[in-house]
């Protein structure tokens, strides 16, 4: 199945960019009057026309199918971007395959790079949507301090509404649980579930004291010492493997 990424939808219209745009017509051999899928980055596939084609295609939006690929989870991958970012990128694009909702990079106090490319990222997230037949594009923060990520968190757990199980996984000394044992705690409704994962140097001890003062539980991924974006997707692959359907 071929799928676009609706730039725009506006009431039953929507638009692909210049670069869908050019694939669509100039690669793949579309013309105005064909039948395309689309997806809205929301969770939806549209099944459209082409109406009209100029730098932006213009597309007729017949019908609708609601929470097209998605998961019965709420994921947030809290993850420090890497030292190099094609580590990262990877991560992004195996995460947002097997299902994840939000991505917020997270600098920490032995961070070596504290700075991203959001479009590039972006463009990643909504390849990767496409190819793995998804209809939500995961959402990509602005990059935030741990410690002020964990505060924020704090803040949003006041909600008595608001169901959340928070894990922050480590390679230092200390108690900590399996991410399956943490998984198998939690019981449907499936809850909205946030893994913290730290830089190439770990977080200070600071940083974890902070977190688990907050509510953080202490987990590992097992007996390998893994990078960064290596745990990120472990993490992302036992709750798919765990909740998924």
């Amino acid at each position: 199945m071929e799928l676009f990424y609706a730039v725009r939808t506006e009431g039953a219209v929507c638009m692909l960019d210049e670069e869908q745009t050019r694939h669509c017509v100039k690669v793949l051999r579309y013309k105005a009057g064909d039948a395309v899928k689309v997806i809205d980055g929301r969770g939806n596939l549209l099944e459209c026309r082409i109406r009209e084609i100029k730098k932006e295609a213009v597309l007729e939006i017949l019908s609708e199918t609601e929470n097209f690929g998605s998961h019965p989870y709420v994921l947030e991958m809290a993850v420090a971007p890497t030292k190099n970012i094609d580590r990262y990128e990877w991560f992004l694009e195996k995460a947002t395959e097997l299902g994840v909702d939000r991505i917020v990079p997270v600098i920490g106090d032995h961070s070596e790079r504290r700075t991203i490319r959001p479009e590039r990222l972006e463009r990643i997230l909504i390849s990767a949507a496409k190819q793995s037949l998804k209809g939500a594009v995961p959402v990509l923060t602005e990059p935030v301090s741990v410690r002020d990520f964990v505060k924020g968190a704090a803040n949003m757990d006041k909600d008595p509404q608001r169901e959340r199980l928070k894990l922050i996984a480590y390679c230092g000394e200390g108690e900590k649980a399996s991410l399956r044992d943490a998984l198998g705690t939690s019981r449907p409704p499936f809850p909205e579930i946030t893994v913290l994962i730290g830089p190439e140097g770990d977080f200070s001890p600071e940083e974890v004291a902070c977190a688990v003062s907050a509510g953080y539980r202490p987990v590992h991924l097992g007996m390998s010492r893994l990078r960064t974006e290596t745990a990120a997707v472990a993490a992302v692959a036992e709750i798919y493997f765990s909740f998924g359907r």
